[in-house]
């Protein structure tokens, strides 16, 4: 199960989304505050409310709380505009931590440093980032292919030669 965390998401609507991908791809769920907005029914409705009861989801009042669940923190990976690795020369694994920061300026610095893997996800020179709920589908749907992949034993690694 791969684990999905929104750090201080600023949006109901992306994150009542992304609450409906984690229910579809039985994903878990962690969300870091402070919020900008409450988790209710007004806030939540259109997006991923329906789903929310069967969401396997937890709060962490602050970074602190959620990065001490961690049990492998070489599985986190963060996910920046400004990173130079893409996500598609990741190699994902069940469990994986997949982390998204919030909307206006995504992750700060100090959570950036206290990890290794930052990850990007190629887009056009035209836009400066995609919708974080788009963002979290394009990872998510890679990571469950290549774990997919990997449990009916079609995986093989490919080396890229970056010259």
């Amino acid at each position: 199960m791969l684990n999905i965390v929104l750090v201080e998401p600023e949006i109901p609507n992306n994150t009542g989304n992304i609450g409906r991908l984690c229910v579809g791809t039985e994903s878990r769920l962690h969300l870091v505050h402070p919020f900008g907005f409450v988790i209710n029914d007004k806030n939540l409705k259109r997006s991923g409310l329906d789903y929310w009861v069967h969401l396997d989801v937890s709060e962490y009042a602050d970074v602190d709380e959620w990065i001490s669940t961690i049990p492998d923190r070489s599985r986190v990976f963060l996910m920046s505009s400004h990173a130079e690795k893409s996500y598609l020369e990741t190699d994902f694994q069940d469990g994986d931590w997949l982390v998204f920061g919030k909307e206006s300026v995504g992750l700060s610095k100090e959570v950036l440093d206290r990890f290794e893997n930052h990850l990007t996800i190629p887009m056009s020179k035209l836009i400066r980032s995609f919708n974080i709920a788009n963002s979290v589908a394009f990872v998510v749907g890679e990571a469950k292919r290549q774990i997919s992949l990997k449990k009916r034993g079609c995986f093989r690694n490919v080396i890229l030669n970056t010259d």
